[in-house]
């Protein structure tokens, strides 16, 4: 079975030629894990391997569509951060990529998103039942990967976070068109939705790796401040980015009717016209007053807030590092999260 194609870009570089240092910073940071992507990326091509064709089509096209890869990353990191020298982590990182990519699903059914990484939505493709029903095969593979760890730590780790992710999801589709949602249930969403994963991987990663009461938590409060920086920085991007760069539709969650943090701020903090712009879109869940819509977040300030939310929680998790002991992967999580800040310009 061939490798997935991704894997291409995190094999070993040849040393001679001096290869140069790639264009794209996130590659040079991965660098340092090439082998142990490598293998990741051959044991999710080999558990996505069904008797069921349609599993493996929908399965590998959503494996494979070009996503950064950060969760399983952080496993890696985290895991080699605390001195692992065992082969669970790829499982791990495997698990942990196989339930985003399973969440990945589920969103777009409930979303109706036609795009994702710039590609083409699986349930566009092939409809809602057979995303939903591979979602739920990828999730089922994940807990048969689980048992072979033989680590209930991890375990009540992934399970807590899987189920809280869940619950995460609920709560933003209960949200949908409310137009009082503040910034302490949004913070709460986004940390169940979309934190809890990437602070799952770190998490799981030391714990698995036999780290310290110190480097646990450092490595956990790193991956929790990390992830609430990501989606910071995606939901800025979301008014303040162009469609190439997101790999999504500008506007895609006014559409959707969600309130993320520049619109709550300008509903919150804008003059009464800005606020109605807003408001007004948000009801009728309409891109034709978008431009409008986009000026106005400028122009009250709620780009600047939320890029500084991004910041601030970025530079936490950084803080967080201080507790590991330095070395090269400690500085490659630091530089993980300087990445993370030049996504906002």
């Amino acid at each position: 079975m061939p490798l997935n194609p991704l894997a291409a870009a995190f094999q070993p570089r040849p040393t001679a030629p001096p290869a140069k240092a790639p264009a794209d910073p996130l590659k040079a940071i991965l660098q340092l894990i090439d082998r142990d992507f490598a293998a990741v990326n051959r044991l999710i091509t080999e558990q996505l391997q069904s008797p069921v064709a349609l599993i493996e089509e929908i399965g590998r096209y959503i494996v494979e569509s070009g996503g950064k890869r950060l969760r399983p990353a952080l496993v890696l990191f985290a895991a080699r951060c605390c001195n692992y020298q065992g082969g669970h982590h790829v499982t791990l990182a495997a698990i942990i990529e196989f339930l985003h990519t399973a969440t990945l699903l589920h969103d777009d059914v409930v979303d109706r998103s036609e795009l994702r990484r710039g590609r083409i939505t699986a349930n566009s493709l092939w409809g809602n039942a057979p995303s939903v029903l591979v979602g739920d095969f990828l999730y089922s593979r994940s807990f048969q990967l689980m048992t072979k760890l033989g680590d209930n730590d991890v375990l009540t780790i992934l399970a807590d976070a899987t189920n809280l992710i869940a619950q995460g999801e609920v709560m933003q589709f209960s949200d949908i068109g409310k137009l009082n949602i503040d910034e302490a249930r949004y913070m709460e969403v986004i940390r169940c939705k979309t934190a809890l994963l990437f602070q799952a991987a770190a998490h799981s990663g030391a714990v698995l790796a036999g780290g310290g009461n110190d480097q646990v938590k450092a490595l956990r409060g790193f991956g929790l401040e990390f992830g609430l920086a990501y989606q910071l920085v995606d939901d800025w991007l979301d008014y303040a980015g162009d469609s190439e760069l997101m790999g999504k539709n500008v506007g895609d969650d006014l559409v959707e009717g969600k309130l993320t943090l520049p619109l709550i701020f300008t509903l919150a903090q804008g003059a009464p016209a800005q606020a109605e712009t807003v408001r007004e879109s948000l009801l009728t869940r309409s891109a034709a007053n978008l431009d409008e819509v986009l000026e106005v977040v400028r122009a009250c300030g709620a780009l600047d807030y939320t890029r500084a939310a991004a910041l601030r929680r970025s530079k936490q998790a950084v803080a967080c590092l201080k507790a590991l002991p330095a070395n090269p992967h400690r500085d490659a999580l630091k530089r993980l999260a300087e990445y993370a800040q030049t996504r906002l310009g």
